[in-house]
């Protein structure tokens, strides 16, 4: 058994150690459900955890260790979220072991980990919020099994014990007992099937700042990404993809040449793509490079071949043009008849472009056939069991006999789905096959920017009218092209795209007569997921119309925000909560203390189940925007970590701030223009603005955290530009612009 229980940790853990430190930490760890002799009572507990729903069967989360230190298989993945130290917390608070006492790793596909309804994905801002019920009473159920097993040891009825931090105590003999002394005696147990939850108003954990459990690890560069992975007898590769989606290889000019260079292996002729296997990274991305291919073209309206004639300049004037109705996703009252007869209209379209992800770590992934025909393979991923399903199909295997490992990821922003050509696995694995050797495949940037999957280009038309006190009658947006989930899963005929019209369904303002519909045209461009999906431009392009609207009224868009959400008690509590943040509203143009010309814009967004707030404070230097400040309030109706949900608004404003300053995809020919940060700038640290944070909890339902931060902030900056510079701003990025502030002269702005 114990030579069993080796083999899986070096299994799981491909780094090179000692047996004597592996002897070491395998000895000093008693498992909860894993290290038992075989038996009758290992057995009854599996058995009563046969039928069990997702997140209840204890062995296959955690592991107790002697030292009182517990290990928790997560079903979600770190990616700079948090989500692991969420994780701790909330089991750590049911099973009454400190946060700070767990070691979190992701857990390996399986049926147990589907805790989110039958499914498990790391995104949408959903790990907390679906799991948060079911990750507590895993805890609950494993508390009660040591209560249990202490009731025995003690022989005692199991209601006279209770638990501090990690052991079991017996409160009139003060006897006490270690949970690292009980593991295997409650291993034994039964699994519960009830287990009382601890009242909010005794959490020692949830809701508190904890730190997170992934700093100290980080900081001192010993976390282990999927970069990092080393595997014996691995062999490094690097691919040429074609220049477009849809091209094929089908000759290699120079191929003697590339086989002889120094360190090279072999050549593999791949889907959309060449690869070459070295016993260097370095020289087999100089190989890659060296290799002269001639391409094959897709044959015309080839499903996922880009045309070599595509142009964003193009699609998006094709966008644009594209006539309405489109298919109604919101519909209250009657607003185009309301407009079709209306004096006065509003009208306006708005645009955001093509984004990629550009994490800082480049995909990567290990591949390594196993003599037993099974396939293992470690690399950065969303949806472990998808990959795993992926990763079967193309190495003709079942997915059972492919193991996902699931490092912790160097960049997330919904990179790490599956999209196709934008992943590298499929390579990874028809190489590492070929080669009979382990294959760590590395992308580089320019790889990465070649072949990510893009943030949609977005268009919405909008139309609206007023009342005579000013505020509207009537709101009409048309979103044209398609949304990440339409674009991956499909869409039935008559159907909308949800990831399209997000943001700008179901705006929380008072208003009788709403239309809001998905004029449907597909992209030839590789789609993808995006930090907070569609709202990163839906609530730019709804919330500048409204304060479109704000102004045709003549209204002050602050107090005409207020005025719509009046019997609204939890969004008028939070807009004026960020107001309050901010010094107090102030929209300007105003002259600030250095001597800047400044104004400032606002914005609502209810993105993920949670309801924020943006305040944004600009001002114009070398006719680019400069943002100085952004205070964010945000509800998310109840909370884990309070400094895990700041540190995430930072980040999220952080990706707002560049998505609405700099970052933009421009496809020519074919083909992205920027293939690297020089053609792609992003924000540098000294754009990033002061933000200020505020948490309000308001008890309402859980919503989400890692995204909900970024929606506002481009709306913000862009109404505070177009307070500033008289303008309205209607596309990003806002250095497509030159902005010029009425009246004032060139001028050095100070922050």
């Amino acid at each position: 058994m114990l030579t069993a229980h080796i083999s899986d940790v070096a299994h799981d853990f491909p780094l090179q150690l000692s047996r004597r430190s592996l002897l070491g930490g395998t000895l000093s760890a008693l498992v909860l459900g894993v290290m038992l002799p075989p038996g009758a009572a290992r057995a009854q507990g599996a058995a009563s955890a046969t039928n069990a729903a997702p997140g209840t069967r204890i062995p296959a989360f955690l592991e107790i260790r002697q030292d009182g230190t517990v290990m928790l298989k997560s079903p979600f993945i770190e990616g700079g979220q948090g989500i692991f130290t969420a994780m701790a917390q909330i089991v750590g608070e049911e099973l009454d072991v400190d946060p700070a006492r767990f070691i979190v790793e992701c857990a390996p596909p399986g049926p147990d980990y589907r805790v989110m309804n039958g499914a498990r994905v790391t995104g949408g801002s959903l790990s907390v919020q679906t799991s948060y019920p079911t990750m507590r009473r895993l805890g609950a159920l494993a508390r009660q099994m040591f209560l249990q097993a202490a009731a025995v040891r003690f022989d005692v009825p199991s209601g006279e014990l209770t638990t501090e931090p990690g052991e079991v105590l017996h409160l009139s003999t003060g006897r006490r007992l270690a949970y690292g002394d009980l593991a295997v005696d409650a291993a034994r147990l039964p699994i519960p099937t009830d287990a009382q939850l601890k009242d909010p108003k005794n959490f020692r954990w949830i809701g508190k700042p904890i730190p997170r459990l992934d700093v100290y690890a980080k900081s001192t560069g010993k976390t282990v990404y999927s970069i990092d992975i080393k595997v014996d007898g691995m062999l490094l590769a690097a691919v040429q993809h074609a220049p477009r989606l849809g091209q094929e290889p089908r000759s290699i000019r120079n191929e003697a040449q590339v086989r002889a260079m120094p360190g090279v292996h072999s050549i593999h002729i791949l889907p959309g793509a060449v690869g070459v296997v070295a016993d260097r990274w370095w020289r087999a991305r100089r190989a890659a490079e060296t290799l002269q291919i001639e391409w094959n073209e897709a044959a015309p309206g080839t499903a996922g071949a880009l045309p070599a004639d595509f142009s964003t300049d193009a699609f998006r004037a094709k966008l644009a043009a594209t006539p309405g109705p489109g298919i109604n996703a919101e519909k209250i009252g009657d607003a185009t008849t309301i407009l079709d007869g209306a004096a006065a209209v509003i009208e306006a379209t708005y645009t955001a472009p093509y984004l990629v992800h550009g994490q800082l770590e480049p995909s990567s992934t290990v591949a390594r056939w196993n003599e037993d025909g099974t396939l293992e393979l470690w690399l950065p991923n969303q949806v472990p069991d998808a990959f795993q399903t992926a990763a079967a199909k193309v190495a003709g295997i079942e997915p059972a006999m492919v193991k996902i490992n699931s490092p912790m990821l160097g960049g997330f922003f919904g990179r790490h789905f599956l999209y196709g050509p934008g992943n590298p696995f499929q390579h990874a694995i028809l190489m590492s096959k070929a080669a009979g050797q382990p294959i760590k495949l590395i992308w580089t940037r320019e790889d990465e920017f070649l072949r990510d999957a893009m943030r949609p280009m977005g268009v919405v038309r909008f139309r609206g009218c007023l009342d005579a006190e000013g505020l509207p009658l009537a709101y009409e947006a048309e979103s044209i092209g398609m949304g990440s989930r339409g674009h991956l899963s499909g869409l039935k005929p008559g159907a909308f795209d949800p990831t399209i019209v997000e943001g700008l369904t179901e705006k929380a303002y008072t208003i009788p007569n709403k239309r809001v519909a998905h004029v449907v045209v597909p992209h030839p461009v590789s789609l993808g997921h995006f930090r907070s999906v569609a709202h990163s431009m839906t609530d730019f392009f709804s919330e500048g119309f409204f304060d479109e609207m704000a102004d045709a009224g003549r209204r002050d868009p602050y107090e005409w925000r207020l005025e719509l959400l009046k019997g609204n008690q939890r969004l008028t509590t939070l807009l004026t909560a960020v107001g309050e943040l901010s010094g107090g509203w102030r929209r300007g143009p105003f002259d600030a203390g250095d001597g800047t010309r400044r104004a400032r814009g606002i914005a609502m967004a209810s993105p993920f189940g949670s309801e924020v707030a943006t305040i944004a404070e600009v001002s114009v230097r070398d006719e680019r925007a400069v943002v100085h400040d952004v205070w964010v309030a945000i509800d998310p109706g109840s909370i884990v970590n309070p400094a895990i949900i700041e540190a995430q608004v930072n980040s999220a404003v952080g990706l707002g701030v560049s998505t609405a300053l700099f970052e933009q995809v421009v496809y020519e020919d074919g083909r992205p223009r920027a293939r690297n940060y020089d053609g792609y700038p992003i924000l540098r640290l000294a754009d990033m603005p002061r933000v200020h944070v505020r948490i309000i909890e308001s008890g309402a339902k859980m919503g989400g955290i890692g995204e909900p931060g970024l929606p506002g902030v481009p709306a913000a900056i862009a109404n505070a530009v177009s307070t500033l510079t008289g303008a309205r701003i209607r596309s990003l990025p806002l250095s497509n612009h030159k902005l010029r502030v009425p009246g004032q002269s060139e001028q050095t702005s100070l922050r």
